[in-house]
């Protein structure tokens, strides 16, 4: 089977109304030849900025772009047509759809209503200050744009543990609904990081569960998507998805693939998550993510040894989604920590040609961030791409025997013809290795498919070659046929 590769395919500044949906839907051929298998989508909900939501202020769940609601019917990507047509479409070229799903917070409520709450100190928020009193919180959702359509239920405070504006007083702060108590089983950052933002919602409450199983359902049903993209999962009771998850599989009857986003550098973090939660979903890896930050930052002081040292595809490669870059951590966002573009190719040639984690390439790197001025390395991903596809297969062999210069090859497998390859890279300056590539490619050529190099390396009677690379750069040496 070919090799698995995720792209996440939105960038946090794309431009009002885009048209995304018709953009996958136009490109789902090239996806697929490029050996893209699973499209992560952005949020599909309304959020509470309408056509200007990246999609993270979820305002209405069950609201794909159908309803007029926040100033608009359609989302910033499209309506709910062109949202479910993109998804068949994507199917059709062999391609998942993974949906993004913000559950953690809902934002711009319908109506505010009062309600005793203490204000919590933000850096540890057990800790109450200024005493109890009455807020005015908004907190009513009842989503008269929809009517009632696919569900009647409605949200109000009861449905939340706390919230971050009191519209009596006119202050933001973070407020705990008296009768509430912060959610359990989230990350232990801020005393208790179960508040993020919004109207926070009450894991701990019966009807919200109930009522999120029943939306999930209704989603998967509705829009017939493949897997999801679980959003801001740390400030979430990680029981919850042990559950929610459960109960989906179980309907639907589909494997739906999920990945988590953990937002933590410290990997026994992330693996003491997926104990917790019985191993029911995958986590982006964070920090592979820092360590291809750091290196790219260093000079050439990194020691690329390391580069795999304390990441999740390391230790767990199972359940490693590998990304360079996301939509938080592109230049401007909340996250940033940008890779350094010189660093992109050898980055995006350790997540894609290697054994172990499943890779996510992001939009911005492939299509480019013109609204910072980066234009992307989509040829070079071009390349990259087409390696993995159609060479990186077989047992791998590591050269990690230097601080700067690190190489691996991979044999190649019958069922892929003139699969196999040796890469080559350095975050310094270059040089050569002898790597082995497998006796059956005796007194065959390499060439560098990355165009660095024009002559080739012959492989000797041992299966061996003497491989090379310039100067903070990557080479990946292919079969010459």
């Amino acid at each position: 089977m070919i090799n698995g590769t995720i792209m996440e395919y939105f960038e946090w500044y794309l431009l009002p109304k885009c048209k995304l949906w018709n953009e996958i839907a136009k490109d789902a051929t090239n996806l697929h030849q490029l050996g893209i298998t699973a499209v992560w989508m952005p949020p599909a909900y309304k959020g509470i900025s309408g056509i200007y939501d990246v999609g993270y202020g979820a305002y209405d769940l069950y609201d794909l772009g159908e309803f007029n609601q926040k100033g608009t019917i359609e989302t910033k990507y499209g309506s709910k047509d062109e949202y479910l047509s993109a998804i068949k479409i994507l199917k059709e070229n062999s391609i998942q759809a993974y949906g993004d799903i913000v559950l953690n917070h809902k934002m711009g409520a319908d109506e505010a209503e009062e309600v005793m709450a203490s204000e919590e100190e933000f850096f540890n928020r057990n800790i109450p200050i200024n005493g109890n009193r009455m807020i005015r919180a908004w907190t009513k959702f009842t989503f008269p744009g929809r009517n009632n359509k696919y569900s009647s239920f409605k949200w109000n405070w009861n449905d939340f543990d706390g919230i971050d504006y009191d519209d009596k007083t006119k202050r933001s702060s973070i407020y705990k609904f008296l009768t509430k108590e912060w959610n359990s089983g989230v990350d232990s950052e801020n005393g208790n990081y179960d508040y993020l933002m919004g109207a926070d919602l009450d894991f701990s409450n019966r009807e919200v569960i109930e009522e999120l199983k029943k939306w999930g359902k209704w989603y998967v049903d509705f829009t017939k998507i493949d897997g999801f993209r679980l959003d801001a999962v740390k400030h979430i009771s990680y029981g919850f998805f042990v559950e929610w998850l459960k109960f989906l599989r179980e309907e639907t009857g589909e494997e739906l693939f999920t990945v988590g986003e953990y937002w933590h550098s410290n990997v026994d973090v992330l693996l003491n998550y997926l104990k917790n939660t019985k191993y029911v979903m995958s986590l982006f890896d964070v920090p592979l993510h820092f360590n291809l930050y750091e290196a790219s930052r260093s000079n050439g002081d990194f020691d690329m040894r390391n580069i795999f040292k304390g990441t999740l595809v390391d230790r767990y490669s199972t359940k490693a989604v590998t990304f360079v870059d996301n939509h938080d951590t592109q230049l401007g966002s909340s996250l940033q920590s940008w890779v350094e573009p010189w660093f992109k190719v050898i980055a995006y040639s350790l997540i894609l040609l290697r054994i172990g984690g499943y890779p996510c390439v992001f939009y911005g790197d492939y299509y480019g961030i013109p609204s910072h001025g980066y234009y992307g390395i989509g040829g070079y991903l071009d390349l990259l791409l087409k390696a993995r596809k159609n060479f990186s297969y077989g047992e791998q062999h590591d050269y990690f025997d230097d601080r700067n210069i690190i190489g691996w090859t991979r044999e190649g497998i019958s069922e892929y013809k003139n699969s196999g390859l040796a890469v080559l890279l350095t975050n310094k300056l270059g040089g050569e290795k002898k790597m082995y590539v497998g006796k059956h490619f005796s007194g065959n050529k390499f060439k560098d498919l990355l165009l660095n190099f024009n002559e080739r390396v012959i492989i000797d009677k041992e299966g061996m070659g003497n491989f090379k690379v310039k100067n903070g750069s990557v080479s990946v040496w292919v079969l010459d046929k």
